[in-house]
């Protein structure tokens, strides 16, 4: 498929605000299965200052500083990319997940000593018996960890509600567990956590959704804002993601912005100001799909 996306976030201010830097993760990523033809970053008002580099997860970032007194922010982000399905995971096929826990423990390859660093806790996601007990029942000895992943991912979109009012950015992945409620970002926390607590290595990524499904196909939850879903290594299949907000592993409908360890490595627009009294903000987000390559 062939996308083209902006993504509007407006920042609207009571008083003047004379300075302000951000920085940004809105450039999509440059995978096997992913191409940007085409990125462009608009700020109003313009920039005193503005550059990009790459984290230290290999996303591109861009920062800019504004040193003028401005009552309002614009930041618009357009590409143009083209996205194919990556190849079907095996799933009763795939390794053993204690093997690949196992591998992460002594790592003996650039592979595996790469995905360890995603096994350990992270700001927004810690150790949590509770949610070792619930993925338990999914990983049962011996299991396969694709098809082990996939019935966990299912039994979340399940047994946790959609709810946009249940959470906000900072609620605990313990809470969530409890209310049984939240959204993409929540979902994606609570089952790299619950991973996590197993011993196995998974991310948390940020991207888009195709904004209308096929033909036939349901609209997917998320679409038309930023969406969240993991990443999981799978030993000698790689990483494979994986969505519990809709039950999918992601293909073609889904485009890739950035990774880490969890939101706070990702989150799209970050930044400090000064004064500007009160302030507002809005997001739009607009995926275009312009048909097949």
């Amino acid at each position: 498929m062939k996308y083209r996306i902006t993504h509007i976030t407006k920042y609207s201010y009571s008083d003047p605000a004379p300075v302000c830097h951000n920085q940004v993760h809105l450039a999509p990523r440059a995978l096997p299965g992913q191409t940007c033809d085409e990125f462009r970053l608009l700020v109003t008002p313009t920039p005193s200052h503005r550059g990009n580099r790459a984290d230290y997860f290999g996303n591109r970032i861009d920062y800019f500083a504004i040193d003028e007194p401005h009552v309002g922010l614009t930041v618009t982000a357009q590409s143009l990319l083209s996205v194919t399905s990556p190849p079907t995971a095996p799933m009763d096929d795939s390794t053993p997940w204690e093997t690949v826990a196992h591998s992460l423990k002594r790592p003996m390859s650039p592979e595996t000593l790469a995905a360890a660093q995603f096994v350990f806790p992270s700001h927004h996601i810690p150790y949590d018996k509770l949610l070792s007990d619930y993925a338990l029942t999914s990983f049962s000895a011996g299991a396969p960890v694709v098809a082990a992943c996939q019935d966990l991912t299912r039994r979340i979109h399940t047994d946790f509600r959609y709810d946009p009012k249940a959470t906000n950015v900072n609620t605990p992945v313990h809470d969530v567990m409890l209310r049984r409620a939240g959204v993409c970002q929540d979902f994606a926390h609570l089952q790299i956590a619950m991973l996590r607590t197993l011993g196995l290595a998974a991310r948390y990524v940020s991207g888009y959704l195709r904004t209308m499904p096929p033909p036939g196909k349901p609209r997917l939850i998320g679409a038309d804002a930023s969406h969240a879903w993991l990443s999981v290594f799978c030993g000698p299949q790689g990483w494979v993601d994986f969505d519990p907000t809709n039950n999918v592993i992601p293909s073609s409908d889904h485009i890739t912005l950035a990774w880490g360890r969890d939101y706070a490595d990702v989150c799209p627009i970050q930044g400090v100001f000064v004064g500007g009294g009160s302030h507002s903000m809005t997001i739009s987000v607009d995926v275009n799909p312009l048909g097949e390559t």
